[in-house]
């Protein structure tokens, strides 16, 4: 069971500009010690997850909070600590889909902290993707973009893909593996949740360098495997 916070839309997200078309209706919290995990390392890393979802959307705040925290489990294995915040708003029907004009000005107006997730109906682009990685190695022309995370109600697997974009975003990496139940095959599987030592540095190292992630002071972590 998930316990949830509410957050009054005042304060929800103070970043929203008061002339923006994505009112913030109201906000969850997820608190550490409600995504923590016992096949977590002592954590050295922690990830603030700003998250988005639109009011009439095909998504279920509850869907998507019990994928995030077995996202968040994921990411523990390599020491990374989670709190995430998801926001509900209510806003035009354009920002329903992934379009680069249209989610520009939408990531540019709810003003989330990065790294951010914004879970959209479905997507404009060609080829069209289930869920898309936007870092800083492919956000030029998107500027407004860069370090986010655009998931479609098509999307398979929702807690592996969270964690495997996450892990796009904060390497700023497209790479994959083609190792057994590694968490960054391709396609995703209900078993594919492993990464190896190097992934997990290489998470860090970037996610911290790129400040995406903040340091707990704890020791770097052996990585463990989940059962």
């Amino acid at each position: 069971m998930l316990s949830l916070v509410f957050a009054a839309p005042a304060l929800a997200l103070a970043a929203v500009d008061s002339d923006a078309s994505a009112r913030i209706l109201r906000t969850w919290t997820l608190h550490v010690r409600e995504l923590a995990t016992r096949q977590a390392t002592q954590p050295t890393h922690r990830l603030r997850l700003e998250m988005a979802v639109q009011l009439g959307t095909r998504w279920e705040p509850g869907v998507i909070l019990a994928a995030t925290r077995r996202a968040a489990a994921i990411l523990a294995q390599c020491g990374v600590q989670t709190i995430a915040y998801l926001h509900e708003f209510a806003g035009p029907h354009r920002y329903r889909d992934l379009s680069s004009p249209v989610s520009r000005e939408l990531a540019r107006k709810i003003g989330l902290r990065k790294p951010a997730i914004f879970f959209v109906d479905d997507t404009l682009h060609r080829p069209a993707f289930d869920a898309e990685a936007i870092g800083r190695s492919n956000s030029a022309t998107r500027p407004e973009m860069t370090d986010t995370v655009w998931i479609t109600s098509a999307t398979r697997d929702l807690p592996i893909a969270l964690a495997h974009e996450l892990v796009h975003v904060l390497t700023d990496s497209g790479a994959h593996s083609n190792a057994v139940d590694n968490l960054m095959r391709e396609d995703t599987a209900a078993g594919n949740t492993h990464l190896t030592a190097e992934q997990c540095a290489s998470t860090r190292t970037m996610g911290a360098a790129n400040g995406l992630l903040e340091r707990t002071g704890g020791n770097e972590p052996a990585v463990d495997a989940l059962n």
